[in-house]
């Protein structure tokens, strides 16, 4: 009986560190896909910064264009 105990806590014991050792190894791998979608993340946002500030110069160019249109015909 006593023999019979030994393996069940063995077991046991075995089972949870290979478990253990599992969920280790797929943490890890879902680390390293959060942290490369991470890096695609940053240049899309590195991507519409540029975007953004070239919109933005469009915006006050043509504003300006309005305005000086405005001033030739308002008088």
């Amino acid at each position: 009986m006593e023999a019979a105990t030994w393996t069940a806590i063995g077991l046991l014991a075995a089972t949870s560190l290979g478990s253990l050792f599992y969920l280790g190894s797929r943490i890890d791998f879902l680390g390293a896909r959060i942290d490369s979608l991470s890096c695609r993340v940053d240049a899309l946002g590195a991507r519409l910064d540029a975007v953004s500030a070239d919109l933005g110069a469009r915006i006050e160019a043509q504003g300006a264009k309005m305005d000086e249109h405005l001033r030739r015909h308002t008088g």
